[in-house]
């Protein structure tokens, strides 16, 4: 596929890493030659990085299969998964999800992302309910300003909580930023 091809959401093959593709924007600068300035994800690692694709490159298009798979429970560095169409349970390392496996609580639904049948990346819900086990007592009246207040949630995950939120309620978190939303039924 050329490079003048690449679109946002795409994934390729690029130096023997998979990435995924977060913008790409075709650029023909004076009396130079054209090119593709693409910002693009590392599926191993999650760093961003930017590169400059001639317009005559060739780039290869990776495969992708998604599965729909409930996570059961992790074991050390192992996260033990359960695809739900075919009931077969799986495993994949920790270093695979990151960061994001603060957000990882028994039956929560995950797109699973393969590539040659090992899994390379992992899409969580847009947003997940987890308990607050610590967090300092509340003020009263202190719902009419807008001070927030560390509280420690039942994965180890620290979020900023508004100060009538106390320990052994259950909220609900934004997985993207990280932040909390609203209490959960």
């Amino acid at each position: 596929m050329n490079a003048n091809d690449l679109r946002p959401g795409m994934v390729i093959k690029h130096n023997n890493d998979l990435y995924s593709i977060h913008k790409a924007e075709h650029r023909t600068p004076g009396n130079l030659r054209a090119f593709v300035q693409a910002r693009m994800r590392n599926l191993r690692t999650g760093s961003l990085v930017d590169h400059r694709f001639r317009s005559e490159d060739n780039v290869e298009r990776a495969i992708l299969d998604e599965t729909e798979m409930q996570f059961l429970y992790a074991d050390g560095d192992t996260l033990y998964l359960m695809n739900t169409s075919s009931y077969e349970q799986t495993h994949l390392p920790k270093d695979v999800i990151g960061d994001r496996a603060l957000f990882l609580v028994p039956d929560v639904m995950l797109k699973v992302v393969f590539f040659e049948g090992r899994p390379v990346d992992v899409e969580l819900p847009a947003t997940v309910d987890l308990k607050v086990v610590e967090t300092e007592p509340g003020m009263k009246g202190a719902s009419a300003t807008n001070v927030m207040k560390p509280a420690k949630l039942e994965t180890g995950l620290i979020v900023q909580v508004p100060p009538f939120i106390g320990e052994g309620e259950t909220i609900r978190v934004d997985t993207a930023e990280g932040s909390y939303l609203e209490r959960a039924g």
